[in-house]
């Protein structure tokens, strides 16, 4: 276990900060982007724990479970491989894309069969998780965009992109156990 001994240190006031392994960039850096929004997503999933009732008991455990897997991608993130050797907290776990489709499959399996594009809503968590989805989104573009520039492994682009997936199978799943209709998308141009 990490401790955390201050809080602030002083080396940001100028807009840098530190990567692993000590290598100074810009806030402004593609690569701070990238791990800040999976951060912002990682703090979207707390708040979607907070928000999930004793039905979703199995569903938060996952959902704690991921904001775990994405330290690991953060710090993956966090690492410019040019300059310093991934350490082992920059791996992600062995199976957890898998995991992430087992659960997804888990989900719609507990559904009934989808009846058209649905409006992001429902119940707070189910709406928290849609707000997720979104994050989770953004997350792989900038991840993407990293990618463009730097070595970023496979397993994390898929993680973040499978996620989103798992996301919105969640809000669905969210809605259903609270017994709320989902808001079918009404094509005003029909």
């Amino acid at each position: 276990m990490v401790k955390i001994t201050k809080v602030y240190t002083r080396h940001g006031d100028k807009g840098q900060t530190s990567l692993v392994g000590g290598v100074r960039i810009k806030k402004s850096d593609v690569r701070l982007e990238a791990y800040g929004t999976v951060d912002e997503l990682s703090a979207h999933l707390g708040l979607l724990a907070a928000l999930m009732t004793d039905a979703d008991a199995d569903e938060r455990t996952m959902v704690l479970q991921v904001q775990n897997t994405l330290f690991n991608v953060c710090t993956h993130l966090a690492t410019d491989q040019s300059q310093t050797p991934l350490y082992p907290s920059a791996r992600m776990p062995e199976g957890q894309v898998e995991l992430l489709e087992r659960e997804i499959d888990r989900l719609m399996g507990a559904l009934p069969e989808a009846q058209g594009f649905i409006l992001s809503g429902g119940t707070p968590a189910a709406a928290q998780a849609h707000v997720c989805r979104t994050v989770c989104r953004r997350a792989e573009r900038r991840i993407v965009a990293l990618a463009e520039v730097a070595e970023v492994g496979e397993e994390v682009q898929k993680y973040v992109n499978r996620l989103s997936d798992y996301l919105f199978a969640l809000a669905k799943k969210i809605n259903f156990n609270a017994g709320r209709s989902e808001i079918l998308w009404q094509d005003a141009c029909k």
